[in-house]
């Protein structure tokens, strides 16, 4: 069986959006704006795995398999 990283790479490449990311995890878009803005260690953690190009905000893939695989 394939690891959530090379399963998350496959499906979305090695940078996640922020939409495609807020589905993955089962939240709005506007959710995980609101986790990102707060001072908590999931918010800390997803921020680590925070990319920004240009105006869009991405994260890396292989980060975002760690935090699925730690819950």
């Amino acid at each position: 069986m394939a690891s959530t990283e090379e399963a998350l790479i496959k499906q979305y490449g090695i940078l996640i959006s922020m939409k495609e990311c807020a589905e993955l995890l089962g939240r709005s878009t506007e959710g995980l704006r609101v986790t990102l803005c707060r001072n908590s260690s999931m918010a800390d953690k997803f921020n680590n795995a925070r990319v920004k190009l240009g105006r869009r905000v991405m994260f890396k893939s292989s980060v975002i398999a760690q935090i699925i695989d730690e819950a």
